[in-house]
C-alpha cells in the first residue's frame, strides 16, 4: 500500500521560467534513466525478494524515487511558466506545447514515450543489485550533465538534492550487494579456472599489461 503526504522531499522553486530547459528535465521524468523507470525497476524487482531487509529497502528507495518523480514534474511545471508556446522550445520535445498543455508528460527529452523496457528484472538479487547500482550511477550523470546547463540558483539546489540522493541509494545498493555477493549466479557460477582467467587480446601492449603474469596459457594460473 501507498500513500500520498502533500510535502515534498526538498523544496522546488526557480527564479525564472525557462521552458527550454525545462524540456531538458523531462529526461528525468520519462527518460531511460530517469525517477519513473527507477521507481518501477526497484518495485517489481522486490516482488521475488525473500529477504525482508532487503526487500524493504527496494522498496523504499522505490517510493522515495516516485517522490523525486514528483519534484521533477513540480520543477518542470514551474519552468514551463503559464503559456502554451511551442516556439520558446527551439530544440526537444515540443508535446508538452501541443499534446500535454504544459502538463508534464511520461515523455523523455525528444519527445519518446517511458517504456517498461527500461525496466530490468532478472530474479536473482546479484544480477538486480548490480543493475541498480549501474541505474543510480548513470541517473547521476545524467543530473551532473543537467547541473551544468542552468544557472537558475534554486532549480540547481533541486538538482544537487536529487544527484546526492542517487549517491545516496548508490552506497545502499552497494552495502546490500556486499551481503548477498556470494549467493544466486554467484554462487552458481564464477567459480572455477575459466572465471578467473584474462585473455591478453592486446598485443604489443603499450607499457606492459598489468595482466600480463595472469595470461591464461600460463602453467601456474589458477
Amino acid at each position: 500500500m501507498f500513500k500520498h503526504e502533500k510535502m515534498l522531499f526538498h523544496p522546488v522553486e526557480i527564479e525564472r521560467a525557462n521552458p527550454q530547459y525545462a524540456v531538458l528535465l523531462q529526461e528525468q521524468l520519462g527518460g531511460a534513466n530517469g525517477e519513473m523507470k527507477a521507481a518501477m525497476q526497484y518495485i517489481s524487482q522486490s516482488f521475488r525478494i525473500k529477504d525482508p531487509e532487503i526487500k524493504d529497502l527496494f522498496l523504499d528507495i522505490a517510493a522515495e524515487e516516485l517522490g523525486h518523480m514528483e519534484m521533477i514534474a513540480q520543477l518542470i511545471n514551474l519552468l514551463n511558466g503559464h503559456d502554451v508556446d511551442a516556439k520558446s522550445v527551439p530544440a526537444g520535445e515540443i508535446e508538452t506545447h501541443v499534446l500535454f498543455g504544459l502538463n508534464p508528460g511520461l515523455v523523455n527529452s525528444s519527445g519518446y514515450s517511458w517504456t517498461g523496457d527500461y525496466v530490468s528484472v532478472t530474479g536473482d538479487l546479484c544480477a538486480d543489485l548490480l543493475s541498480n547500482i549501474a541505474s543510480e550511477q548513470r541517473a547521476k550523470v545524467v543530473y551532473e550533465y543537467l547541473y551544468r546547463q542552468i544557472y537558475d540558483k534554486k532549480v540547481r539546489e533541486t538538482i544537487d538534492f536529487l544527484l546526492n540522493r542517487e549517491e545516496a541509494h548508490n552506497a545502499m545498493f552497494r552495502e546490500a550487494f556486499n551481503k548477498v555477493q556470494e549467493t544466486g549466479s554467484d554462487r552458481d557460477f564464477g567459480t572455477t579456472k575459466a572465471a578467473r582467467m584474462y585473455f591478453n587480446m592486446s598485443e604489443p601492449s603499450p607499457g606492459g599489461n598489468v595482466f600480463d603474469n595472469k595470461r591464461s596459457d600460463h602453467p601456474s594460473f589458477s
